[in-house]
């Protein structure tokens, strides 16, 4: 076959090409590779600097083992590095600078980088510090004109850096989200409602690892905010004793801590998907035991303490929820009753061994035009009041729950990560029990495609099944087999 090739004579088709366009290129490197093309040609050389990205950084912050000798001169050179690309760049304007350091960077060196960034009118700075404990985040952060994105974290989200920040003037006209991340807040509270109420065009805002349990009181009150994550994963058994949401145009929701003594205000009118990551909190009391011989015994008793109750309620309107294994067990012990949920149709359980279904079926009779119901792994401890919705404990009356389930797509996903046979069992019941069930996909981890085979096979043995019309897929990642539930065995 004939084949001709493309004449391009001498011509330098790397410098050839126009700056835009590499620009664009190098846009896509963190500004340690594309340094590297500066050997590309002479045209490349200093370019990498221009680029409206900057993204540095440090190699020890990955190496954490190193001998400290050698860190010692790898943060020199990332410092001398930093440095040296600023001085190349000049007052040429940057969209987004990105530091991520550890221990061992100049923090003095890192305020200049920052204070330089906001002279050049960086309009997305993502910082993830962990440098010396006496390390003050520079306050005119808090009056830049030009922000619209700002992320302020702990070295990989760990509090392991003394990255306090203090809160003066706030004026942030433009920022549309904000990123706080394990960071140390001066006066708590009150920081963080000066700081939120200097940002009167905020659409996201993400709180991680705050710590607010410690705090009298905790308020998010933003009208214009569209995303909220409130993350606590600190596992602290004290809840805080009051938290308000009030959010109106908020429409994703995601909340983990341990649930508070009490929701003060709640607004959710616009909320569409929820995330919930709730923990039971618990009290310490002291209990006395006076023994015959008069020598009094002192034991400390934890006692469940917090109510779910009015958050439940305001998040009733949610259409999208997902409810990790612990938002079960406060469903159970720290809520005196689960709303009515009218607009919910996609609801999606975490399942662990260690954590109940009791609040599962009264939680479905609740979800009246629930259309698709995902399970993230079905194995959970087995009580006798998981009732219908499980075979594990065989109810003594008729089951309701399932048999009047509206809900059309059932997922399971994590098939067979520790016991196929008992969620195989699982599944059957499902099968047996919800009529209007029209799609299952049972998603199942395994390499070897035998194993779908196998639990395709069993799935066809079911002795009845309430919906007729129902299909299934078993899915892995190398094949999908679809089981065909012969129409006889319907009921």
């Amino acid at each position: 076959m004939y084949s001709k090739k493309l004449n391009i004579g001498s011509k330098d088709v790397i410098n050839s090409l126009p700056e835009a366009l590499i620009y664009h290129i190098l846009s896509f490197l963190s500004t340690k590779e594309a340094a590297l093309t500066s050997l590309l040609s002479r045209k490349w050389r200093y370019l990498f600097a221009f680029v409206p990205n900057l993204d540095f950084d440090d190699p020890v912050r990955m190496q954490p083992d190193m001998a400290n000798q050698e860190e010692t001169e790898i943060h020199t050179g990332f410092m001398d590095f930093v440095d040296r690309v600023l001085a190349l760049r000049g007052n040429f304007p940057v969209s987004k600078f990105s530091l991520k350091c550890g221990n061992g960077v100049d923090d003095v060196g890192a305020k200049r980088w920052i204070l330089n960034m906001l002279e050049l009118g960086v309009s997305d700075l993502d910082l993830r510090l962990a440098l010396d404990r006496n390390y003050l985040f520079p306050l005119k952060v808090f009056v830049s004109k030009s922000l619209v994105k700002l992320r302020i974290g702990a070295r990989n989200g760990l509090a392991v850096g003394g990255l306090i920040m203090k809160v003066g003037d706030v004026s942030l006209p433009k920022l549309k989200t904000l990123c706080l991340d394990s960071v140390v807040l001066d006066y708590q509270i009150i920081c963080l409602a000066k700081l939120l109420s200097g940002c009167h065009v905020l659409e996201e805002l993400a709180l991680v690892n705050l710590s607010w349990n410690f705090w009298e009181s905790c308020s998010v009150s933003i009208p214009t905010l569209k995303r909220l994550t409130c993350c606590i994963e600190e596992d602290w058994i004290n809840p805080p004793p009051s938290v308000t949401f009030d959010n109106p145009a908020l429409v994703y929701f995601e909340y983990s801590d341990t649930v508070a003594l009490k929701y003060e205000k709640l607004n959710f009118d616009s909320l569409v998907e929820a995330r919930l990551g709730l923990r039971v909190g618990y009290e310490e009391t002291e209990n006395a035991i006076e023994f015959p011989d008069g020598i009094p015994l002192t034991f400390i008793e934890y006692v469940t303490v917090g109510d779910a109750t009015d958050l439940l309620m305001g998040l009733r309107n949610v259409q999208v929820l997902y409810l990790y294994a612990s938002t079960l067990e406060v469903l159970t012990f720290c809520c005196k009753a689960i709303p009515i949920f009218n607009n919910l149709t996609h609801l999606t359980i975490e399942s662990k061994t260690k954590v109940g279904w009791e609040s599962l079926p009264n939680l479905l009779k609740k979800c009246p035009n629930l259309e698709t119901l995902v399970f993230q792994g079905l194995l959970h401890k087995a009580t006798d009041r998981c009732g219908d919705v499980c075979p594990c404990k065989p109810p003594e009356n008729i089951p309701t729950c399932l048999s009047s389930s509206p809900v059309k797509v059932l997922k399971i996903l994590k098939f067979g990560e520790v016991n196929d046979k008992t969620e195989l069992e699982q599944i059957k019941h499902f099968l047996e029990l919800m009529p209007h069930l029209e799609q299952l996909n049972i998603y199942y981890d395994t390499p070897v495609d035998d194993n779908l085979v196998k639990v395709s096979k069993q799935l066809q043995e079911i002795s009845g099944v309430a919906s007729a019309k129902c299909k299934v897929q078993v899915i892995s990642d190398n094949l999908t087999l679809s089981v065909t539930l012969p129409s006889s065995l319907s009921i």
